[in-house]
């Protein structure tokens, strides 16, 4: 299973989480957040981690022009747009950066925002369910309705977050059976701090299923 760590603000801690078993960090890259880090930082940390690590940038509306410098300048293999893009927009982003993964985080309130993940299959290659929050894009620890996500199975491949923790993962992989999951806040001391002892409980959590 895919197992994505985000909002990595600190190149010690970043190699010591891939260390433990994560296959994909993440980076904010939109300045409001308190997990952002520029383009610099990301470079720092990149350079530290193996090649095999996916490193994912995380966007919110921003313009196509800074999201291809950052990509650049940051050497990363992903972008995580979660904001309110649209197919079009994705599908421009498919265009311009045709060698990196392109994720669609949608928040997820109802069926009928679940629904809305179908429009999005054909322009983008990975989808990250999220948890509603009406002020912020995401870090928040708050849980989606993972039963209402039974029954989800889009066709390219999908990653579950939304206030993920060591406690709970169990309880969420026994309803849904997403492609990966992605924590922030559930493994952080404050955000962008990692507590590795709750990264490392994680796995242990996760190893224990197989």
């Amino acid at each position: 299973m895919r197992v994505k760590i985000c909002g990595i603000t600190q190149p010690q801690q970043a190699t010591a989480i891939a260390s433990l078993g994560a296959t994909a960090l993440g980076f904010i890259c939109v300045p409001t957040s308190p997990r952002y880090v520029t383009a610099t930082q990301i470079r720092a940390v990149v350079t530290q981690i193996p090649d095999n690590i996916d490193k994912i940038g995380v966007f919110a509306n921003a313009h196509i022009q800074e999201i291809q410098q950052i990509v650049q300048d940051g050497g990363l293999t992903g972008v995580q747009l979660h904001g309110d893009e649209s197919p079009e927009f994705c599908y421009q982003i498919r265009q311009n950066l045709s060698k990196v993964e392109i994720l669609k985080a949608l928040r997820i309130r109802s069926l009928d925002h679940l629904e809305q993940a179908a429009i999005y299959v054909q322009y983008v290659d990975t989808l990250l369910l999220d948890a509603y929050h009406p002020q912020q894009l995401g870090g928040t620890g708050q849980t989606l309705d993972w039963a209402m996500l039974e029954k989800f199975h889009p066709s390219i491949p999908w990653l579950l977050a939304g206030g993920l923790t060591p406690a709970n993962i169990l309880e969420a992989l026994s309803h849904v059976k997403p492609d990966g999951i992605d924590l922030s806040s559930g493994v952080e001391i404050q955000p962008g701090n990692k507590d590795l002892n709750k990264v490392a409980e994680l796995f242990q959590k996760l190893r224990s299923r197989e």
